[in-house]
C-alpha cells in the first residue's frame, strides 16, 4: 500500500470542502417572503384627496399679483366670507401671499379625528414658501365631498438666496410638506369581502407565486380554504363575525411563500438616462459597435479695419467654425449569461447612460437581449 503524502492529503480535502460549499449554497432555499408583501386584500385601498388654498405669511417670495390674478380673486374671496369688504376696484400687490394645492392620501380606515399628512404646491409663480403658512383648506375625494381640512405651518426642505442680480437655491423651494397637517372628517366606508369569502389581490399578475399563496393557505389553514380565480385574484373563505375575520387575516398576511423568480426586466429612464437591470437579465452572443459622433461649433471675433483716411468705420464681425469628431467604433462580442457580464461587456466599449439607451434597443430588436425593455 503506497503512502499519500500530507500535503496532498490536505489539498484534496480543500478541494472537498470546497465543493461542499458550493452544494450548501445551490442548495440554499430561496428567501421567503411574507403574503402581506405579495398581496393585499381587495377592496381595502387609499384615497387620493385634493384641495385649492392660500399660503401667507412668506418673506417677499409669493406671487406676483400682475401675472396671477386668481391669488387676488382667491383672496378677496376669502375676506369676504371673513367679513371684510374691499373697495371696488382696489389694486392689492401682495407679496407674501401663494396660491397652491394641496394633496394627501386619505388611507383606509380612517376615522374622523385622525391626523394625515398633506404636501403643498406652489401654482403661481412664487419663488419659495419657506416660512408660510397654509390657511383653512377642505380637501375632496373624487366624488367632490370633503374628507379632510388642512392647515398649519409648512416646512421646505430647501434654502435660497439672492442679491445684487445673483441667487443661490439649494433643493426645490415651491413645495412644501405639513406633518399631520389635515384633520379627516369623513369616513370612506370599506368592507373586507362578502359574508363568507374576501378576495386577495396579488401584486403583479403572476401564474406560479398565485399558485404557491393558494398552497400555503391550504396546507396552513385548511384544504379548500384558497381557491386561485385567475393569475391576480385568490378567493379565500374567510369567518362572517368582523373580529374573527381581522385574525384570520392577520394569520394569513404572516405566512411565508417562496415567490416566484422575478421576470428579466431592464427599465430606461429616457429623461435622466438611468437604466436600471435585475439578476435574471441575460444577453445572447452578439456583436457591438459603439462609437460618438459630436459637433463642435465655434465663433472667433472678427475685426475690419477700414483704409487710411477713407472715413469709414471699424466693424466687428464673427465667423463661426463648425468641426465634426467621430471617434472610432469598437466592436466587443458580448456574452451574457448574467448581469455581471452584461455590465462588463457594455462597460468595455465604453457606453455612457444614454448611449445605453440606443444599445438595448438595437440588441431588443435584434433579439439579442433576453428582458422586457420598459422605457419611462
Amino acid at each position: 500500500m503506497t503512502a499519500i503524502p500530507f500535503p496532498t492529503i490536505r489539498r484534496r480535502a480543500a478541494a472537498l470542502l470546497a465543493l461542499l460549499g458550493l452544494l450548501l449554497v445551490a442548495a440554499a432555499p430561496v428567501q421567503a417572503q411574507r403574503i402581506k408583501d405579495l398581496a393585499a386584500v381587495q377592496g381595502v385601498r387609499s384615497n387620493q384627496l385634493i384641495g385649492y388654498g392660500l399660503v401667507v405669511g412668506l418673506d417677499g417670495t409669493g406671487d406676483q399679483t400682475t401675472q396671477t390674478p386668481f391669488t387676488v380673486q382667491s383672496l378677496t374671496t376669502m375676506l369676504s366670507q371673513l367679513g371684510v369688504t374691499l373697495p371696488p376696484g382696489a389694486s392689492l400687490q401682495l407679496k407674501n401671499v401663494a396660491a397652491v394645492m394641496i394633496t394627501a392620501m386619505l388611507p383606509p380606515f380612517a376615522t374622523p379625528g385622525q391626523a394625515i399628512d398633506v404636501t403643498v404646491s406652489s401654482i403661481g409663480n412664487a419663488k419659495s414658501l419657506r416660512g408660510g403658512t397654509l390657511l383653512l383648506t377642505p380637501l375632496r375625494g373624487a366624488d367632490g365631498q370633503v374628507y379632510a381640512m388642512a392647515q398649519g405651518n409648512i416646512l421646505v426642505g430647501g434654502v435660497g438666496a439672492s442679491a445684487g442680480g445673483t441667487s443661490v437655491q439649494v433643493n426645490h423651494l415651491s413645495v412644501g410638506r405639513i406633518s399631520g397637517g389635515a384633520t379627516v372628517e369623513r369616513t370612506v366606508v370599506m368592507s373586507l369581502g362578502g359574508e363568507a369569502e374576501i378576495l386577495l389581490g396579488v401584486h403583479g399578475s403572476d401564474f406560479t407565486t398565485t399558485s404557491r399563496i393558494v398552497d400555503v393557505i391550504n396546507g396552513n389553514i385548511g384544504a379548500g380554504t384558497a381557491t386561485a380565480v385567475d393569475g391576480r385574484t385568490i378567493r379565500v373563505a374567510a369567518p362572517a363575525g368582523t373580529g374573527e375575520r381581522v385574525a384570520f387575516l392577520a394569520r394569513i398576511e404572516g405566512l411565508e411563500v417562496q415567490a416566484a423568480s422575478a421576470r428579466a426586466r431592464v427599465i430606461v429612464n429616457a429623461r435622466t438616462g438611468s437604466v436600471v437591470m435585475n439578476q435574471a437579465v441575460s444577453v445572447d452572443v452578439c456583436a457591438v459597435a459603439h462609437g460618438n459622433l459630436s459637433v463642435v461649433i465655434t465663433t472667433e471675433p472678427v475685426i475690419s479695419q477700414p483704409g487710411p483716411f477713407s472715413g469709414g468705420q471699424t466693424v466687428q464681425a464673427e465667423r463661426a467654425q463648425i468641426e465634426i469628431r467621430q471617434d472610432k467604433g469598437l466592436l466587443t462580442m458580448v456574452r451574457g449569461a448574467n448581469l455581471s457580464d452584461v455590465v462588463k461587456a457594455l462597460n468595455a466599449i465604453g457606453a455612457t447612460p444614454q448611449d445605453l439607451l440606443a444599445i438595448l434597443q438595437a440588441m431588443k430588436a435584434s433579439g439579442a437581449l433576453r428582458a422586457e425593455l420598459e422605457i419611462i
